[in-house]
């Protein structure tokens, strides 16, 4: 009986772990490049965190927003983002959020949204905001984590800044927009010439 009980007991734990892996892997995931975050999203938004409030299970941050890139013409005053799984934000600090709009009209972040302090954002992204990333809607940025990465249709841009380092930092996130071009294929842009590797 006692070799029956460790069995069992060996195999709960085993499978507890299993489940808290598949928990941890839940809360995590790749960043998004700027522009497909933007195209994804229900709401781009500049904003200043004012406040924060636990509330059953998620956390509501107060904010004062600032510039509406895309997304309802009104006012958000709060996001909404789970306890367990959500992000954090610092008070006082002014953000960059992509995020999702929920049914009854109120703004969820999760870790996969374009989260960034707006003092982090160069001069490219920023302008991009208002200029670019909206017109390269039409094309799809597929990434690359490890070659070979295929390109398999005309319209899609292959986001290599993910072999580097620091992907969130390369030059396609930092510095280009993937657009369609006069023959209607999509590529890397940087300024107004087609991105050099």
């Amino acid at each position: 009986m006692t070799r029956y009980v460790s069995s069992c007991f060996i195999t709960l734990f085993v499978l507890f772990l299993w489940r808290v892996e598949d928990i941890a892997d839940a809360c995590r995931c790749s960043p998004p490049h700027p522009q497909q975050a933007f195209c994804d999203a229900d709401i781009v938004i500049r904003v200043k965190v004012v406040g924060k409030k636990a509330l059953s299970n998620e956390i509501k941050y107060d904010i004062q927003q600032i510039k509406m890139f895309k997304g309802p013409d009104r006012v958000i005053h709060a996001v909404f983002t789970s306890a367990s799984c959500g992000v954090t934000l610092e008070t006082n600090k002014e953000y960059l959020f992509t995020g999702r709009m929920s049914t009854d009209g109120s703004m969820h972040l999760v870790m996969c949204d374009f989260i960034q302090y707006w003092e982090d954002l160069n001069g490219t992204q920023k302008k991009s905001l208002t200029q670019r990333y909206q017109s390269g809607c039409d094309c799809t940025i597929i990434r690359c984590s490890s070659l070979p990465c295929p390109v398999s249709a005309p319209d899609e841009c292959l986001w290599t800044d993910l072999l580097l380092a620091d992907g969130q930092s390369g030059p396609q996130a930092k510095y280009s927009a993937c657009l369609k071009g006069r023959d209607g294929s999509c590529a890397w842009y940087r300024g107004m010439a087609p991105f050099k590797k």
